[in-house]
């Protein structure tokens, strides 16, 4: 297998885990204000994805550098035509981060009722944007023989682009309720199941439409792929499990079927990165926009020695807070600072 054929897995994978673990936080920092009917409540729905929120943003760094760094021509043309697309995520990751940090500084409920809804607002933008983005790197835009895209702002938003990115929304929503039924306790826990399965019930829908609109851009008749009979299938899974006693099930089933919907993008991608609309002699490829062979190799060796490291270190912030949280904390807002008080075993 060649390096540049290797560096688009990596870059899938990269995308897979931020969709995946990210994606959860997205679910709570939408949901925060439907779960948490009381200040305090809320409090404690922030808190459950305190130590991780911040730590799983880097994926989206990581994957963005990635693409920048092993594909220079995919980056440019991509983050060229979606310029604008690209700063209104940034503005949501800011409003989202900031959130955070600035909701618990004044004891002022317009205030923390302000935070509270860029924390919405910011957690239903990016997963929908990026999704858009995603969708149509399958469904094509306009772009040149020289790798130029050519259209404008509203030339981004395909029907196909935005079916992609209210699928992964949806499944964002499915996967930060059961996220929520996993680390809450008592009315939370009950609210965020009852979520779950509502969610997962207008998820299914969407999934299954998105599935058959895939195949039609990809011209593949009407077989579903393997990945997209495992999405549906793990979507309905969440969907069932979601208001039972089984929470880690249901989060497990939220995770395979965005995995699967990320999964099988870039696998119908491949071996393009971009597929242009203008004409199928213009469209970008892992051959001709990969850095050349040196820098994939040194690229290649650092991932390997860094990236189990990585998923080491994920791995056990996860065994260390473990615990679902089960009261508000003792002072402060921040969800870094405050989930030592707010953490008790369940």
């Amino acid at each position: 297998m060649q390096l540049h054929t290797i560096w688009f897995i990596i870059i899938a994978a990269l995308w897979l885990g931020f969709f995946i673990l990210d994606g959860y936080d997205f679910g709570v920092g939408a949901l925060h204000m439907l779960i948490g009917r009381t200040e305090i409540e809320r409090r404690v729905v922030i808190n459950t994805i305190g130590p991780w929120w911040d730590g799983n943003e880097v994926w989206l760094v990581v994957a963005g550098g990635s693409m920048f760094a092993a594909f220079p021509g995919w980056y440019a043309t991509l983050f060229s035509a979606g310029y604008l697309a690209l700063v209104l995520v940034l503005v949501a990751l800011f409003a989202r981060g900031v959130s955070f940090e600035y909701r618990g500084k004044r004891d002022d409920p317009r205030w923390r009722a302000g935070w509270s809804l860029a924390l919405t607002i910011g957690s239903t933008l990016v997963p929908l944007l990026i999704g858009v983005a995603l969708g149509d790197l399958l469904n094509g835009l306009p772009i040149n023989q020289h790798h130029d895209f050519t259209g404008d702002f509203f030339d981004l938003l395909t029907g196909y682009g935005l079916m992609t990115g209210v699928t992964l929304l949806t499944l964002c929503l499915l996967h930060g309720s059961t996220f929520l039924a996993l680390r809450t306790t008592g009315a939370l826990r009950d609210r965020a199941r009852t979520a779950g399965r509502l969610i997962g019930l207008l998820a299914v829908v969407i999934n299954v439409a998105w599935v058959i609109w895939t195949l039609v851009v990809m011209g593949g008749g009407t077989v579903p792929q393997p990945t997209q009979i495992f999405g549906v299938l793990a979507v309905m899974g969440a969907t069932l499990l979601a208001n039972t006693n089984y929470n880690g099930w249901a989060f497990v089933s939220s995770a395979v079927a965005i995995a699967a919907a990320i999964g099988q993008i870039f696998i119908a991608l491949y071996p393009n990165v971009m597929i242009s609309s203008t004409s199928k002699a213009y469209n970008l490829t892992v051959n001709n926009v990969a850095s050349g062979h040196y820098s994939l190799v040194v690229m290649t060796i650092v991932a390997v020695l860094f990236f189990p490291v990585v998923l080491l270190y994920q791995g056990w912030s996860f065994h260390v807070f473990r615990q679902r949280v089960s009261a508000p904390p003792v002072s402060g807002d921040s969800p870094g600072g405050a989930i030592e008080h707010a953490a008790t075993q369940a």
